[in-house]
C-alpha cells in the first residue's frame, strides 16, 4: 500500500511558505497559491530543513486518504510556483482554427457559430499557430480543467479524427461503411 502522505515535500530556495490558521500559502516566481486542508490534517513547515510535512491524527481509512491527498495537493502547489504546468492541445480538421481576443478564446470547429471561452484569471493561453493551443498556469487543477473545457467543445471523432485533442493523444480510428463486395 502506498504511503505518499509520509514523504516530506522539499521546498526550493526561491519559494516562500506560510502556514497560519489552517491555511497553507506558497509563493514563488510564477505565482502564489493557497490551500485550506481538511481540519483534521496537520501541516508542519520545517524552515531549517526547508520541507513541509503532513501529519494525520489516526489510522482510520478517511484520515489515510486525506493524508495522501493533502500531501499531493501541496506538492503540486510547490512544483507549480517553481515551474508552471503546461497542457498542449491540437485542432484537426479542414477549416478548424482558434483565435485569441484578449482574455477570450474563440474556436471555429465546424459549428455555425464561433464558440467563445473566457480564459480564467490565473491561466494564460497562447496560440503558436491557429491549430495549436498552449494552456499554462501555476495551478495544476486550473490548467487541466480549462484544457478539458476546450477539448469538450469538439472531442475527436473516430472516423476522420477531426476535433480537438491533447498533444500526443491517440484516437482509435474506425473503418467507415464498406460499399459493395
Amino acid at each position: 500500500m502506498s504511503r505518499i502522505g509520509k514523504k516530506p515535500i522539499p521546498v526550493a530556495d526561491g519559494v516562500d511558505v506560510t502556514i497560519d490558521s489552517g491555511s497553507v500559502r506558497v509563493k514563488g516566481k510564477h505565482g502564489e497559491l493557497a490551500l485550506e486542508p481538511h481540519p483534521s490534517m496537520n501541516v508542519v513547515w520545517d524552515g531549517d530543513a526547508r520541507e513541509i510535512r503532513v501529519e494525520r491524527p489516526n489510522e482510520q481509512r478517511q484520515s489515510r486518504a486525506l493524508h495522501g491527498l493533502t500531501r499531493a495537493l501541496i506538492a503540486n502547489m510547490v512544483a507549480g510556483v517553481q515551474e508552471p504546468f503546461v497542457r498542449k492541445l491540437e485542432i484537426q480538421g479542414v477549416g478548424y482554427q482558434a483565435t485569441l481576443n484578449g482574455k477570450e478564446l474563440a474556436l471555429q470547429v465546424g459549428f455555425a457559430n464561433t464558440i467563445r471561452l473566457p480564459v480564467p484569471e490565473n491561466v494564460s493561453c497562447e496560440l503558436p499557430s491557429t491549430t495549436q493551443i498552449v494552456v499554462k498556469s501555476c495551478d495544476k487543477h486550473a490548467v487541466g480543467q480549462f484544457a478539458a473545457n476546450i477539448r469538450r467543445v469538439r472531442p475527436p471523432e473516430p472516423y476522420k479524427g477531426k476535433g480537438i485533442r491533447y498533444e500526443g493523444e491517440h484516437v482509435r480510428r474506425k473503418a467507415g461503411k464498406a460499399f459493395g463486395s
